[in-house]
């Protein structure tokens, strides 16, 4: 009686792949679930299942500024170029033969405090011209001149206390001990200009004539 036993019967190419099939989807599936555990969709890193809080945007307004003003121009400061008008004045604009001008001038505040300057004979300079020419000038053979601080008022003019008198004369510091030249007259034209403690009246001068 013959004992071998009949071989074992060999399953199709189609078996063994549909096994495998299950086996790696069962590994698939094996993986997704570790990963889903460890890290869970929405939260936030290092706290799973947490929900982010949403970050303050940054403030587009900048910081402030401070800008320097200027000093503020106190009352009792020393004027300043820009706040003070000088005029020259004269008490005719028209003198016949043997009349001698009166010379003076008139000093403005322009400015909104009150400002300190030396208004005395000593810082006023008054000028005669022709044309280019320059006749006379009062500091040539002045005598005694005198020192005088005053405050000016915004917007209150202040006059000569007592006119000078012009002589008619040409000057200069070398003829202040003898008689001096007559300057021209019948008609001519002539222009005063006048400075105070170094303020000028600029292109403002004062015309008259002579006769």
């Amino acid at each position: 009686m013959s004992t071998n036993q009949a071989p074992a019967r060999r399953h199709s190419p189609q078996v063994y792949r549909r096994r495998r099939l299950v086996v790696l989807l069962g590994l698939l599936a094996v993986v997704v679930a570790v990963v889903l555990i460890i890290v869970r969709p929405g939260g936030a890193q290092g706290e799973p299942g947490a929900t982010p809080s949403p970050t303050a945007p940054a403030s587009s307004t900048p910081e402030a500024t401070t800008i320097p003003t200027e000093a503020t121009a106190l009352d009792g400061d020393p004027c300043s170029p820009e706040q003070v008008t000088v005029e020259p004045v004269t008490d005719k604009t028209v003198y016949e033969a043997g009349e001698q001008p009166q010379l003076s001038v008139t000093i403005t505040n322009t400015g909104k405090n009150v400002c300190v300057l030396n208004a005395g004979t000593a810082a006023q300079v008054f000028t005669v011209t022709s044309g280019d020419e320059p006749y006379w000038t009062s500091t040539d053979c002045q005598s005694d001149p005198v020192d005088a601080e005053v405050s000016l008022k915004p917007g209150v003019p202040v006059s000569s206390a007592a006119p000078i008198i012009w002589d008619r004369t040409r000057s200069t510091p070398d003829t202040c001990d003898g008689a001096r030249e007559a300057v021209p007259a019948g008609g001519a034209s002539y222009h005063l200009s006048v400075s105070v403690d170094g303020y000028e009246s600029a292109d403002l001068t004062k015309q008259f004539q002579l006769y």
